[in-house]
């Protein structure tokens, strides 16, 4: 007996992977994330799958559904948003159908903040420039431990991409702007890849203004870095002086 954990990418339906759409196509059951998965995806489902919205229902409740369906030998088939790897609250569900004696089957999905990074058109990672991305949030209803306080992050100068800190992005600036220049380059992208998609493009001084007038207060990354504004160098990966196993200075 198992589920199907699949994530369902950042918003575009087209972005599911192909094993993630095969599984949707062949799914009995299909508890999926009504408040973030984009409702196109369950297109792909057969006419006479039971789907279920997860949003308004508590862990125990969506245990008790995907329990009863695979118990029957259904196909069933946990949806979450870009890949439930960051932020999908995927442990207490594993634990939780393991005691039930159900193996949970991992199905990756693109991650939020790569569709939007997609969408932005720059790399996380510049030559010449920063080779790390921190991927964060700041503290809310949920805390984050001390060390890892933006602050501190924002320290190493190196990528930063924000989840579920929009609606503090006051904070987000001030915190940010101790210990890095107001000029940095700040990016928002509300809802990456779907119809509604917006993208805000500004630096510490006003992203906050700038994300307000927008009316932008959830379901959006934050991206904080000069990545935004990459140096005209390029990568030693394809230059003409530097030998790798894929080319022999020979070449």
């Amino acid at each position: 007996m198992k589920v199907y954990l699949v994530g369902a990418g950042p918003g575009d339906p087209e972005l599911i992977t192909v094993k993630g759409k095969k599984l949707l196509e062949e799914a009995d059951l299909i508890v999926y994330a009504g408040s973030l998965v984009n409702p196109g995806l369950l297109e792909y489902a057969k006419p006479e799958a039971v789907k279920v919205d997860s949003a308004p229902r508590t862990l125990e409740e969506i245990v008790e559904i995907m329990v009863e369906y695979a118990r029957a030998g259904k196909i069933v088939v946990r949806l979450q948003t870009g890949d439930p790897a960051l932020y999908g609250a995927v442990e207490e569900q594993k634990r939780a159908l393991k005691a039930y004696g159900i193996e949970l089957e991992w199905v990756p999905g693109v991650s939020s903040f790569l569709g939007a990074a997609a969408r932005l058109g720059y790399e996380l990672t510049v030559p010449d420039g920063t080779q790390t991305v921190i991927l964060s949030r700041v503290a809310g209803r949920t805390p984050v431990p001390e060390k890892e306080n933006l602050e501190e992050l924002a320290k190493i100068g190196s990528t930063l991409v924000l989840f579920l800190s929009v609606d503090k992005i006051d904070e987000v600036v001030a915190q940010i702007s101790r210990v890095r220049a107001l000029d940095t380059p700040v990016a928002v992208v509300y809802k990456a890849t779907f119809p509604e998609e917006k993208i805000v493009i500004g630096t510490l001084a006003d992203i906050a203004q700038k994300v307000k007038e927008e009316k932008i207060n959830k379901t959006a990354l934050i991206f904080v870095g000069e990545f935004l504004n990459p140096p005209p160098t390029r990568s030693k990966l394809y230059a003409p002086d530097f030998t790798h196993g894929g080319r022999r200075e020979s070449d």
